[in-house]
């Protein structure tokens, strides 16, 4: 063998690993068919196809879309612990994101979220309303909307459900613009809202 034709197998072996890699992709959820989300307990049964979107927005969270990120996201956080934040942080120095506490009551979780965002993506309006109890994932829970315009300028609602268990916070949100798309989109979210369980 030659000196040169063993050099160039040497170096397709040593890049062998990286073509098997795989990248980093979207996923899709089939509809009617249970899924762990969140790389946690939590389960929703999909009552459509839907997206997920690669990249994962936190350590315990999960992102799906219907029509693509910018116009509509579920995103799925699953068994938040105390001392931990919904989101990954970016900047953990000079833009520390608020974290769960033992502490935490249900009713402060919108004003959680709603830090988490004004933080995350410096969102200067954001406007809370409509927060009740509602059962969620067999329990005790919350659902509350929201509104706010995000730096694209672009009036955006949302909506979530959330419960605390054993400690832990898990929940679920809607994002998408407050024309049209929301009012598309809901309907969707609410029905796997509907089927989420805990295993």
């Amino acid at each position: 063998m030659t000196r040169t034709r063993t050099a160039t197998l040497a170096l397709f072996a040593a890049a062998a690993p990286l073509f098997a890699m795989p990248a980093a992709a979207h996923g899709y959820r089939e509809q009617g068919k249970p899924v762990a989300v969140a790389a946690s307990t939590l389960v929703v049964i999909p009552n459509r196809d839907w997206n997920q979107l690669a990249g994962k927005p936190g350590k315990k969270a999960e992102r799906w879309t219907l029509d693509g990120e910018q116009l509509d996201q579920v995103t799925f956080y699953g068994g938040i612990a105390p001392g931990e934040p919904l989101l990954r942080e970016r900047d953990r120095k000079h833009r520390p994101l608020p974290k769960l506490t033992r502490e935490t009551l249900l009713a402060e979780v919108p004003e959680l979220l709603e830090a988490t965002y004004r933080t995350d993506r410096a969102i200067a309006s954001f406007t809370l309303h409509d927060a009740r109890p509602e059962r969620f994932l067999g329990t005790d829970g919350i659902r509350f909307a929201y509104e706010y315009v995000d730096d694209d300028n672009l009036p955006r609602r949302g909506e979530a459900h959330a419960a605390l268990v054993k400690g832990q916070l898990y929940m679920a949100t809607l994002d998408a613009p407050r024309l049209h798309y929301f009012d598309r989109v809901a309907p969707s979210y609410r029905a796997l809202i509907d089927s989420a369980t805990l295993r």
